[in-house]
């Protein structure tokens, strides 16, 4: 029997929310495979089991907060189980007439259990590495690839952000890789479903936990901060040229889209650097300047937002910083990420422009001092030197905490990001 416990996500985490069972009692685990969800003041993430076997008892229930280390379940690996059957071999010998030995049901018992670890050792010779595609995956389908020698750039993901699940994997070895391509454009139009009142004219559902914080960090963020935000007509026309140059290599070579949030997200690091006070925080009367330049970027969730960290974003080039950004969002949305992965950061970025929106006025992720907006890049007809002329526009929106920043120098700030994406000449590696 292996006791599950609650695993401590950080040195100054002390308890954590279990969110959702992922196994019901009685169901089979495998080693790794994602067991339930948490909760806690820094992340959300999968928690996987620690043995393979059979969920034998849940000691937590859903919505529950309970200390590290705390045990909130116990799997049944068969190792109680196990060891009857050495006894039982052990007194055959006793029976001193040969021929009642193969009689007992124990001879075909052995031979139907001999098939399944033999499976393995066919799919286990190949110890070439196994390519991956981009985005998380986790220890489960990475052993199951490993020891089946699969390339996983062959498997279509269905799991959220495309993430491939164990699922994914069992499909493509029974030969079902095919189907997974036409069920995803079938699932991406299917209608969302109904909001049901069920007679009544209200409908009351408590918040989840990632909300409740959500909604306590944005009203912090509302009084503590003196919110301002200036707006900024960028043209992006070179860096949309310089995209479409190299979109269609950056894809065969990475695995992943070149997107126009790396190329924002470089220049604004150039331009942290050159104004560090955007790179601060307040601590009572003091500045904290911060040295490394750690940029958090906004991912949207099914049931919120999280803000993981790039660090030392300033030391990346486009290539870079589009993994990163990548890899960091398909782990939020697959609730793979870590306390560190959305610890440190110094300065956010929040690509609104996503979604089609032209602008917004971001709230401050706390304790920094100002975030970044970036809208949707439209082509729009434009004046260029006396004559009309299409060319790819963004707005960028800096919102800054006016206790720290004034407006000229915000104003500058967002000035200079503008100029190094409208001269933009940095070739894509």
């Amino acid at each position: 029997m292996t006791d599950v416990v609650m695993p401590q996500m950080g040195e100054s985490i002390v308890e954590g929310t279990l969110t959702k069972w992922v196994k019901k009692v009685g169901e089979k685990v495998s080693a790794d495979e994602p067991l339930f969800e948490i909760s806690t003041d820094k992340v959300d993430t999968e928690i996987p089991s620690p043995a393979s076997g059979v969920l034998k008892e849940i000691l937590v229930q859903e919505g529950q907060t309970v200390q590290v280390n705390a045990v909130v379940a116990r799997i049944d690996d068969g190792s109680a189980a196990a060891a009857p059957a050495p006894a039982a071999k052990a007194e055959a010998p006793k029976a001193e007439s040969p021929r009642k030995e193969p009689e007992p049901v124990a001879q075909p018992v052995a031979v139907k259990s001999e098939p399944a670890p033999a499976a393995p050792p066919q799919a286990a010779p190949a110890p070439a590495a196994v390519s991956t595609p981009a985005g998380p995956l986790s220890p489960l389908v990475r052993r199951m690839a490993r020891e089946n020698n699969i390339d996983l750039t062959r498997v279509r993901g269905t799991g959220a952000g495309g993430r491939i699940t164990k699922e994914d994997v069992e499909a493509f070895m029974k030969g079902g890789a095919a189907a997974a391509p036409a069920a995803a454009p079938a699932a991406a139009s299917a209608p969302a479903p109904k909001f049901s009142f069920d007679g009544a004219k209200t409908r009351v559902e408590p918040m989840s936990t990632m909300r409740q914080k959500i909604a306590e960090h944005m009203v912090m963020s509302k009084r503590v901060s003196a919110h301002v935000t200036t707006v900024h007509r960028v043209d992006m026309t070179k860096v949309a040229k310089m995209r479409a140059k190299h979109k269609d290599a950056f894809a065969a070579r990475h695995g992943m889209s070149l997107t126009f949030l790396p190329f924002v997200t470089r220049a604004a690091a150039q331009a942290v650097a050159e104004f560090p006070i955007l790179n601060a925080s307040i601590d009572g009367t003091n500045i904290v300047y911060h040295q490394e330049i750690n940029i958090g970027i906004a991912v949207a969730l099914d049931g919120g937002l999280i803000v993981p960290v790039i660090k030392s974003a300033d030391e990346k080039n486009v290539t870079g910083l589009q993994k990163s950004i990548v890899d960091l969002a398909g782990r939020a949305r697959s609730k793979q990420l870590k306390p560190d992965d959305i610890a440190g950061g110094t300065f956010s970025i929040t690509n609104f422009g996503s979604f089609g929106s032209v602008f917004a006025t971001p709230v401050i992720n706390q304790p920094q001092v100002a975030i970044l907006g970036v809208g949707a890049v439209e082509k729009v007809p434009a004046i260029v030197d006396d004559m009309i002329a299409i060319r790819s526009q963004a707005f960028l929106a800096l919102t800054f905490d006016h206790r720290l920043i004034d407006g000229a120098l915000a104003d500058q700030f967002t000035g200079r990001v503008k100029k190094i994406l409208e001269s933009w000449s940095e070739e894509i590696v």
